[in-house]
Formats: C-alpha cells, sequence, structure tokens
C-alpha cells in the first residue's frame, strides 16, 4: 500500500505525535466518543441554565430583574469566553488538550455547584417566609456558574472543529462522510436539550436542587471519562502559532509597503520552497484576486531581510496574506447571521409571554408552562436533522451536482428565509389573539380561551431554519477556516448568538421607548392583551428580510477558498 493510502494527508497526528494511521484513527468509530461527549456536556449545561432562573429567585431571594439580568449576563458570557478557549487550542494546546484541560475546570464548577445547592452550610437556609442566603454562600454559587462558564469556552469551539478533524479533507470518501458529521454534531446537542428542559427541569422543580443539579453533573463526568477513553483513536491537528500575531504581520506589513507595486505575476510573491507553509500544521492558501491591498506584505525588496534573515514585521508569505484576506471575507458572512440570531432568541422571552396569555391546560389536570414549548423547537432539530442529511441531500444532489446537496451559502440563505415565515407566523397568531381580545372584550382576562398549542408552528419553523442555517453555519466557518485558525472562526460563529441576544435586548428597549411616547402603553406593556406585540414580530420579519437581501449580494461577492497540496 502507499504511504497516501495509509496515513492521513492533512497534517494530522496521532496522540504520541505519529503520522495519523487512516484505519486505526478517525472516522465514525472516534467521532461516536465526541458526539456522546458534546451530547452529555450539552445536557449539562441546558439541564442547568434552563431553570436558572427560577433557582437564582427561589433560592437566592433574586427579584425578577436582577435574576434575568444574572441569567442573561451568564449565558452572553457562555458565548464569548469561547474566543478564550479557541485562541489557545489553536495557538498552543491543540483542540485535544484544550478540550480535556476546559472540561476538567467545567466538573469544578459543576460540582460546587451541587454542593451550595445540596450541602449544609453551603446552601441557603430555607423556611416558610422564603430562602435565606449569606453573602458567601451567594458568592459560591456565582462562583461556580462563572467556572462553568470558562469551562464551556475551551469546549464549545473545540468540539465541532475536532470531530470535524477525524475526516481527512483530502480523501473524497471522508470528505463525504464529513458532511454528515455536522448534522449529527447538531442532533446530538438537540437530544441532550430535550433531555433537560424535559425531565431535569421537572425533576428541579419537583424533587429538589441537589438531584437537578447533580445528575448534570454526573452526566458531564461520563462525558469526560468517554473522551479520555478513546484517546488512542483520535487525530490531533497541531497548533499552528498565535493567529492574532500573524494577521497583525501581514497589515504592518502591508501599510509598510504601502507605495510599492504588486507584480502582474502573481508567482513572484513571496512563499515558502517547501511543499509545506512556515505554519505549523497547515496547508499551504493558493492567491487570491481580491483584496490585492494586502498583497504587497508578500512583494519581497531588499531591506525584508535581515542578515540573511527574513523579517516576519516587513514579508509575509502568500499564504499568511490569504489567511487575513479569509478572514475579512467571512466577516460579511458572520455579521448576517446576527439577525437570524435575535429571531431565535424570541424562543425564550417574547414567544413566551406570548404563551403566558393562552390557555395553558393539558386536560383537567396538567398545565404545560409556556416556556417547555421550546420542547418542539427540539424535537423540530431531531425530526429535520437526519431528514436532511438522509433525503434532502441525496434528492438535492440530483439537481445540482454538488456532493453537498446545496452550498453552504444556500444552506444558510434557505435557514434565514425560513427564519423570516417564523417572524411572520407569530405575528399572524398575535393578530388573531388580538382580534379574539377586542371582539369579546377579554381585555383583562390572564387567560385568553385559546389554545397555546397554536403556537407549535411557529416554534416548529425556527427548529427548521437551525437545521439549516446554524448548522450550515458549523460547517461554513470550518471548511472555510485557514486550517490553523478553525477553532478561533468556530467561536467566531457562536458570538453570532451572543450579538443576536443584545441586539434583541437593544430592539425592544428601543421599541418601547418610542412607543411609550405621551403616557400611551407601548407595544410591550405588561398586559400583553392592551399592547401590539405583532408590530414587534412584523418588524423582526421586515430587518429579516432586508438582512436575507443584504446576505444575496454577500453570497454573490463572497470567494470560496483555495488550500494547495498536503500538508505534513
Amino acid at each position: 500500500m502507499a504511504a497516501d493510502d495509509i496515513y492521513t494527508q492533512d497534517g494530522t497526528v496521532d496522540i504520541n505525535k505519529n503520522p495519523a494511521d487512516k484505519r486505526k484513527t478517525g472516522n465514525w468509530k472516534a467521532c461516536r466518543f465526541i458526539l456522546g461527549t458534546e451530547c452529555c456536556e450539552r445536557l449539562a449545561y441546558y439541564g442547568m441554565s434552563t431553570n436558572l432562573v427560577n433557582y437564582l429567585q427561589q433560592r437566592l431571594n433574586q427579584g425578577n430583574v436582577t435574576a434575568s439580568n444574572n441569567v442573561t449576563n451568564w449565558s452572553g458570557t457562555c458565548y464569548i469566553t469561547p474566543l478564550i478557549g479557541a485562541f489557545l487550542a489553536d495557538a498552543y494546546l491543540g483542540r485535544y488538550w484544550t478540550i480535556a484541560t476546559f472540561s476538567i475546570i467545567y466538573i469544578f464548577g459543576m460540582t460546587l455547584l451541587t454542593l451550595s445547592a445540596s450541602v449544609h452550610g453551603l446552601q441557603p437556609s430555607c423556611n416558610k417566609n422564603g430562602c435565606h442566603p449569606t453573602t458567601t454562600q451567594s458568592a459560591v454559587c456565582i462562583l461556580a456558574l462563572y467556572l462553568i462558564a470558562l469551562g464551556t469556552g475551551g469546549i464549545k469551539p473545540c468540539v465541532s472543529s475536532f470531530g470535524a478533524d477525524q475526516f481527512d479533507e483530502t480523501d473524497e470518501m471522508e470528505r463525504k462522510r464529513k458532511i454528515s458529521f455536522f448534522n449529527w454534531f447538531y442532533f446530538s446537542i438537540n437530544v441532550g436539550a430535550l433531555i433537560a428542559s424535559s425531565v431535569l427541569v421537572w425533576i428541579q422543580m419537583n424533587v429538589g436542587w441537589g438531584w437537578g443539579f447533580g445528575i448534570p453533573a454526573v452526566a458531564m463526568a461520563i462525558a469526560v471519562v468517554s473522551f479520555f477513553s478513546a484517546s488512542r483513536l483520535y487525530r490531533i491537528q497541531k497548533p499552528g502559532g498565535s493567529p492574532l500575531s500573524r494577521i497583525f504581520q501581514v497589515i504592518v506589513a502591508s501599510f509598510g509597503k504601502h507605495n510599492v507595486e504588486v507584480p502582474a505575476d502573481k508567482s513572484l510573491l513571496y512563499e515558502t520552497a517547501d511543499e509545506e507553509s512556515n505554519i505549523k500544521g497547515s496547508r499551504k492558501l493558493e492567491h487570491t484576486e481580491k483584496l490585492r491591498f494586502f498583497d504587497k506584505a508578500a512583494v519581497e525588496i531588499q531591506s525584508d531581510h535581515i542578515k540573511g534573515l527574513t523579517n516576519p514585521w516587513r514579508l509575509c508569505t502568500v499564504t499568511q496574506v490569504e489567511e487575513l484576506k479569509i478572514l475579512i471575507r467571512l466577516l460579511p458572512i458572520w455579521a448576517s447571521g446576527i439577525v437570524f440570531s435575535t429571531v431565535y432568541s424570541q424562543m425564550s422571552t417574547m414567544f413566551v409571554l406570548q404563551g403566558n396569555t393562552m390557555d395553558q391546560n393539558m386536560g383537567p389536570h396538567f398545565k404545560i408552562p409556556s416556556a417547555s414549548l421550546s420542547l418542539f423547537d427540539t424535537l423540530s432539530v431531531i425530526f429535520w436533522a437526519p431528514v436532511y442529511d438522509q433525503i434532502i441531500v441525496p434528492y438535492a444532489r440530483r439537481f445540482t451536482g454538488n456532493e453537498r446537496g446545496f452550498t453552504q451559502l444556500q444552506r444558510m440563505g434557505i435557514g434565514l428565509v425560513i427564519s423570516i415565515f417564523s417572524m411572520v407566523t407569530a405575528g399572524v397568531l398575535e393578530v388573531v389573539r388580538l382580534n379574539i381580545v377586542k371582539r369579546n372584550n377579554y381585555y383583562d382576562l390572564e387567560y385568553i380561551p385559546m389554545s397555546i398549542f397554536w403556537q407549535v408552528p411557529q416554534y416548529f419553523l425556527i427548529g427548521c431554519a437551525e437545521v439549516f442555517t446554524f448548522i450550515g453555519q458549523l460547517e461554513f466557518f470550518y471548511d472555510q477556516a485557514p486550517d490553523a485558525m478553525r477553532s478561533l472562526c468556530s467561536a467566531l460563529s457562536l458570538t453570532t448568538v451572543a450579538l443576536g441576544n443584545y441586539l434583541s435586548t437593544l430592539l425592544v428597549t428601543i421599541v418601547t421607548k418610542i412607543t411609550t411616547k405621551n403616557g400611551k402603553l407601548g407595544w410591550i406593556p405588561d398586559n400583553l392583551n392592551r399592547g401590539h406585540l405583532d408590530y414587534f414580530y412584523w418588524l423582526l420579519a421586515i430587518l429579516s428580510l432586508l438582512n436575507f437581501l443584504v446576505y444575496l449580494f454577500l453570497a454573490k461577492w463572497y470567494t470560496y477558498k483555495k488550500a494547495a497540496g498536503p500538508s505534513h
């Protein structure tokens, strides 16, 4: 057998730092453990975060506003810390060791949280007048939460990229399998979320918080054991040094040479003579025509060499210049995900408030909490992810001739269109609801005689949009990222969720400020029967439509990455 049939061609090594043997490492045999780890980690995360606001209110005696602000600040932090984890993974530790290190921090946090909810002295003392936490008890709880936020920062951006690293991009068979990986990855996230938002929330409300936090902590411990147990099966990408210094070198070098002419023959631009690039774990990148200004950094002039050595702040390789160009090209596509995340964040805010005014009874004895309807979003993802993978892709392949069925940009665009429909559906439901209120003069009635299950279509549509946009985004940012910046680009795609939440808060604040002028109640008053929540949904639908039109233009302008030969 030829060496390239036995060993991977994308520069990966095994746990002992030897070239990765295709027969013994990677592929689905390694991914099973990675998907299991992700499922348990998300179960632990959602098992804690879904009901956190109730815990802070009941046990730490926080008011509505304080508790909900504490939760949103914490969730925001959980989507910003991946930038730290990703930087460490790409620059120094590699994805395997980053996941391993941060998982242990995560378990410390989970254990501390469980102890603070169950051990005498750490848990607040409660009587019939409520709970009375001491400052120390509150501090321990907050410390535990922020340890978890730090832990999740090392796992979130690395797990999806680490899973995709198990498939050799230069091998056609393995490349096809990798396309399925992202669908199953998102599927496993939602299986974890489903168990968390149904079983664990019920345990927390009916059995106790000690058990409710203890079970996720055990799930996380199982995840870590399962992850380590398969170490010899993994393919590991070598870290390539700090990506930020490489980016700044190109910027400094190109501005330093702003007077230099770029030669018409691009083969004259500076690149290492070897087959490999000079960035560890990265293949060479071919020159692209757009953003030519930065090519100046790769034009060789006499003063670039000091005593025969190249000064990296004066002269950069074509691969390094292309890394920066790729990042600049990714940013507009990244920004178009923010409005989508704003629509997605309505599930935990406006959809819940809308549901609070509707009839929540299921039979004579059971009321479904309006927040639990997000189960239908999770079920929708669990339904659509395999359907997309097994039915839509093979069907689309026949028409497009693309091995993925749709290009990643087409896939994300389809999701953006579906998200517009989810807002329209929510708006139409609100118009119908307000008409019932008006006709029957139900203005001060707490629950309108209209079943909460009329909300299911809007949740189902968001789930369907997620399968197209969020999974498309995961795959796109992994695939288009320079080899040595993959974790960082995955972390970048996660920050759209944080920014989407912040944009939603900003919109609500602006809308409320404008619409409550001159003593009016505004669009979103405390009593929604006297408000106009439908106008807010129309606003989001219009923003989503404008965002989609801008996205079409950006997608047309985008140039896909061109990687040169293998790296070793």
